[in-house]
């Protein structure tokens, strides 16, 4: 049965915005007075509310202004963690670098520790609490990256209780393997890791149906260039999608991406003008992520140059236990916003359609016919007015393949 919700201020439909380069706000296509006609958990037309509300079987009234945006798609996070980071926060505060902490046993090792001693039950229960509160700033669509466990029992836990919480979860979970995070302390020989991770890990995931997506940090501290490829040509002769954490801190990553045809490659913050112009053309979604410039107190990705250039452009949270502890998808992203000198039209694409390609999705990310009707309403009557108050104002009413939700 066919059911129409509206009437809207505006709704942002994001139907004329293309996969990559520079956008205008022109491109946003935005529909005053609007409507948007629902069957099962799509959206089966969007026009004019009157009009619709002839061809219409029932009606869900929207009273006040609202302004329509699809469900905002978080394409990297890091959300099942056990314990916290405060102390490392607090080192870097003081001017210690994120590297030396590592280095010390902090960092991703500290979270490792405390992951590894948490139970199934209390992981679970704290990525569904996050995986809420994400949904109610709009979040309908969450990646979620192992890599707190790196080994073979751990690492099949977190990705077991991210399969689990699905249940619980209203937001769809979209889990990724990064066992390959960092080398831990009982190998000492990185390329051995890997080997183990490739003999060991890889066929489970795929005989337990745990995830398609393998993901690896690309950095002389972490994993360097030539023993991430042969890892990641491993993957994806198993037939796993590729994401690559790239660029971060030297350069390297993004090539790699590009050149096994990577979904996304992550993070971007130390890529010159040449790691820009091999991502623009490429069909690699550069993702950048705000979050982490701020909890490390480091440059941002170069968002403006990648757009420039011709590149797909995605914009997520990192949301993490230590670089990236907020985890606020619009404030960072308006934050990004100004710094990079982006449109509105460039950044809500990067927190719809194009993070959702960097997730290889395609039936999603804007309100128009034959995609999921997930859809977030704030409580404007302009949409410039969302970016504007950088992240403080929140959706009203959200709805997720098309049913409303009341409560989380």
């Amino acid at each position: 049965m066919s059911k129409l919700i509206g009437p809207f201020k505006e709704i942002v439909t994001l139907s004329e915005a293309p996969e990559k380069g520079a956008l205008e706000d022109s491109e946003l296509h935005i529909l005053r007075n609007g409507g948007v006609l629902i069957e099962e958990e799509k959206i089966l037309k969007v026009g004019d509310f009157d009009t619709l509300k002839s061809e219409s079987k029932s009606v869900e009234e929207i009273t006040g202004d609202q302004v329509l945006l699809p469900g905002l798609i978080d394409c990297h996070t890091h959300m099942v963690w056990g314990g916290s980071r405060a102390r490392d926060y607090t080192l870097r505060m003081s001017g210690e670098s994120y590297e030396k902490i590592l280095e010390q046993g902090g960092g991703i090792f500290d979270s490792v520790e405390k992951t590894r001693a948490a139970t199934s039950d209390e992981l679970r229960s704290n990525l569904i609490k996050r995986a809420n509160r994400h949904l109610m700033d709009g979040v309908t669509t969450i990646e979620v990256k192992s890599g707190y466990g790196l080994d073979v029992e751990n690492e099949l836990k977190i990705l077991e209780v991210v399969k689990d919480a699905k249940a619980d979860v209203i937001s769809d979970l979209i889990p990724t393997c990064l066992a390959a995070h960092v080398c831990p302390k009982e190998f000492d020989d990185k390329r051995e890791f890997l080997k183990y991770l490739e003999n060991d890990l890889l066929p489970q995931l795929l005989v337990k149906g745990l995830t398609n997506r393998i993901d690896i940090f690309v950095e002389p501290s972490a994993f360097p260039m030539e023993m991430a490829e042969d890892y990641l040509q491993k993957a994806k002769g198993l037939g796993f999608d590729l994401t690559i954490h790239a660029d971060q801190f030297h350069i390297g990553g993004s090539q790699i991406a590009v050149e096994l045809g990577a979904k996304s490659a992550d993070h971007l913050e130390a890529s010159t003008e040449r790691e820009v112009k091999i991502l623009a053309q490429s069909d690699t979604v550069a993702v950048a992520l705000p979050g982490a410039s701020i909890g490390l107190g480091m440059n941002f990705t170069p968002a403006r140059k990648l757009l420039d250039a011709g590149a797909s452009l995605a914009i997520s949270t990192d949301w993490n236990p230590g670089s990236a502890p907020m985890g606020d998808l619009l404030v960072q992203a308006s934050i990004l916003g100004i710094y990079e000198k982006l449109s509105s039209s460039e950044i809500f694409a990067g927190v719809t359609f194009r993070a959702a390609k960097a997730l290889g999705l395609d039936d999603r990310g804007k309100i128009v016919s034959g995609m999921k009707a997930d859809m977030v309403a704030f409580p404007v009557n302009d949409y410039r007015e969302i970016l504007y108050n950088q992240g403080k104002i929140k959706p009203q009413i959200i709805w997720k393949n098309g049913t409303r939700v009341s409560h989380v």
